[in-house]
């Protein structure tokens, strides 16, 4: 299964606890391949940059590079746009359409109301771990 991970779930894990953190584990363990484009990449080192001031004992750029390293990189030859009411939130349909993945985590809730745009579901993250993994 593949999926695309919102900035704020992907943060969220790696500096907190809680359902963001048992994704990343779920990840971690191989349950579940990530998709990221250029532009989810640059997103993510840009917010953890800024965040790791709050939190300096955490080697971000370790954990970023493990997650780029081990994660599916996509080309994007589609673009979309207009999906979203933040245009900014566009670039994780654009990232599911062009690597053929049918889900994004999120709690966003300009995300959440585009769900199903292209057949592309987005979830919560205590959903996607209720749904794909509750035992």
């Amino acid at each position: 299964m593949k999926v695309v991970i919102d900035t704020n779930v992907l943060m969220s894990g790696i500096f907190f606890t809680g359902p963001p953190f048992e994704i990343l584990q779920k990840w971690h363990q191989g349950k579940f391949e990530i998709v990221i484009s250029p532009a989810i990449e640059e997103e993510y080192n840009r917010v953890a940059q800024r965040l790791n001031s709050n939190f300096p004992d955490i080697d971000i750029r370790s954990i970023l590079e493990i997650i780029k390293n081990h994660s599916k990189s996509v080309n994007i030859f589609k673009k979309i746009s207009n999906v979203c009411s933040d245009p900014h939130n566009d670039k994780f349909f654009e990232c599911a359409f062009n690597s053929d993945c049918t889900l994004i985590i999120s709690g966003d809730r300009h995300l959440l109301d585009a769900s199903g745009f292209m057949n592309i579901r987005v979830l919560k993250p205590r959903d996607f771990l209720d749904k794909y993994f509750k035992m």
